[in-house]
Order: C-alpha cells, then structure tokens, then sequence
C-alpha cells in the first residue's frame, strides 16, 4: 500500500461512517476482524471485539447512541500493510485510528485519543 491508496482508503472510510450506513462502514472489515476500543466495554461488556459480527453489534449500539457522529480526516500516514487515520469527531475530539489490512480489509484496528475539547 502507498500513500495514494492509503488516503483513497481514508476518504472512503471516513464517508461510509458519514453515512451512518452500518452496511458501508462494515464493507471495510474482514470476518476474522479484531478490533479494540476503550468505549466497546461500555457498550457490549469487553473492550476487543473478535469477528464482524460482534464488530456489528458494538457499532449498532454505538451509532444509536451517536446520531451526529461525523469525522473528518485531518491527516493520513502509512506503513506496509497500515493506514494510521487522523480525524476530529463530531465532538471536536483528536482521534488517530490505526487500521492493518490484509487484502484490502481490515483484520486489525483501534482507536487512539486525545483529549476532550473543553
């Protein structure tokens, strides 16, 4: 991956999760998926979520309680196999979101964040 695909990859990723359209967010992810979150354990009980459909689950309830979610990508970075996205939430929140790929899927991701805008 260079990083022209990587911001191809941002720029889709970012406008699937616009949509709020859980099909298109998913369409990213592989099966086998591993996904951690500090917020999955407030949601579905554990913060690493294995598989897509457990990854659907967290989300569905994720965007039930987010209704304005909406990212915007502020800066991408690549390295072999991962994208590193940078965006601000509809909070106004710093977030890097780091996502290895295998066949352009992601199999491996998690969240990093700065802190709440005051």
């Amino acid at each position: 991956m260079d990083i022209d695909d990587a911001l191809r990859f941002a720029a889709s990723w970012a406008a699937n999760w616009n949509s709020h359209d859980l099909d298109r967010v998913l369409a990213d992810y592989a099966e086998d998926v591993v996904f951690r979150s500090p917020f999955a354990a407030t949601v579905v009980g554990t913060d690493t979520i294995v598989g897509k459909p457990a990854l659907r689950e967290y989300w569905t309830a994720g965007l039930a309680r987010l209704p304005n979610l909406h990212f915007t990508v502020s800066g991408v970075q690549v390295c072999l196999d991962t994208v590193v996205i940078n965006y601000r939430n509809e909070a106004g929140r710093s977030v890097s979101e780091v996502l290895r790929l295998r066949d352009g899927l992601v199999i491996e991701g998690f969240g990093a964040y700065g802190p709440i805008p005051q």
